[in-house]
């Protein structure tokens, strides 16, 4: 890596720091994971619940370090070209038209200036290694079938790709890479292997209410700790479809914050649920028992 990139992450003390300044709190083992990945020019592989806050620190670490955010978002059925590259068809065929126009063209001419770079649309993998360096962040990998793990695996080792009709694009500069995984299905040992892994987990009532007062500092200190007590009191639950995570402990005391609640009281909990809970299954069992775990 070069100079500027191992001065932005000295240590994992510094990569803490960094990302705490853009409002992610890292606890240690997650800080030194992620700064052995960059010095080790690793993929970072990320597991753990839903709003856990996987997606977001790709993100933060991407502003941290004043680089490119490229995001490849998994999908079932997703294939290589969609993660690489496409050609521009109809601009192709506007180039061609206006060759014949001008008459007097070589086929074989004609044919090699249609795949120009001008004519090149880099999806997010190509993206990233054009741009390096870059953080590429790999969404859901899970989600994705064994074929497109393969293709993956292969990128990750070698940072580069052919093209059949342009050549090897190869990163000047390895990308951070970060991909992340809800454990939908296993992914295979094999891109396991290649990658540096880290489960996150919910955090504790402290760290939790440390986040929301970093990023949603006009929460006051009161408020975010009541709604941080009672959202941990629903993650110890067993019977709820989806418990919160915490971009939803986020949205949901910004919620109350912004009807003017100093506190979390009966009426104002139960009116702004809907910022919490994604299910109306769980809505129901909650608004049940609210009073209950208020009372707490």
């Amino acid at each position: 890596m070069d100079q500027g990139m191992d001065r932005a992450m000295d240590s994992a003390a510094d990569v803490a720091a960094r990302l705490g300044a853009t409002g992610y709190l890292a606890d240690q083992e997650l800080a030194t994971v992620v700064f052995l990945a960059s010095r080790m020019q690793r993929p970072l592989l990320l597991e753990g619940e839903p709003g856990t806050g996987k997606t977001a620190l790709a993100e933060a670490l991407a502003q941290s370090l004043d680089l490119p955010l490229v995001r490849l978002q998994c999908y079932e059925g997703i294939d290589a070209s969609q993660a690489l590259y496409d050609w521009d068809f109809p601009r192709q065929i506007l180039h061609l038209r206006a060759l014949e126009a001008a008459g007097d063209v070589d086929s074989d001419e004609a044919e090699k200036s249609l795949y120009d770079e001008r004519f090149l649309l880099a999806r997010p993998v190509l993206a990233a290694l054009r741009q390096a360096p870059a953080v590429l962040l790999v969404d859901e990998v899970d989600r994705a079938d064994d074929e497109f793990e393969a293709f993956l695996l292969e990128v990750l080792s070698t940072w580069q790709v052919t093209i059949p009709e342009f050549g090897t694009v190869t990163a000047p500069e390895p990308p951070l890479v970060v991909l992340t995984s809800n454990r939908t299905r296993e992914l295979h040992d094999a891109l396991k292997r290649r990658c540096l892994y880290h489960w996150i987990d919910h955090p504790g009532l402290d760290r939790e209410v440390q986040i929301v007062r970093s990023r949603a500092p006009e929460v006051s200190e009161t408020l975010a700790r009541q709604v941080v007590g009672l959202v941990q009191q629903l993650r110890a639950r067993d019977d709820l479809l989806k418990p919160p995570g915490v971009a939803e402990t986020l949205d949901w005391a910004r919620a109350l914050t912004y009807l003017g609640a100093a506190e979390l009281d009966l009426a104002s909990a139960a009116a702004t649920l809907g910022a919490l809970l994604k299910y109306r299954e769980d809505a129901d069992r909650v608004k049940a028992a609210l009073d209950r775990m208020l009372a707490r």
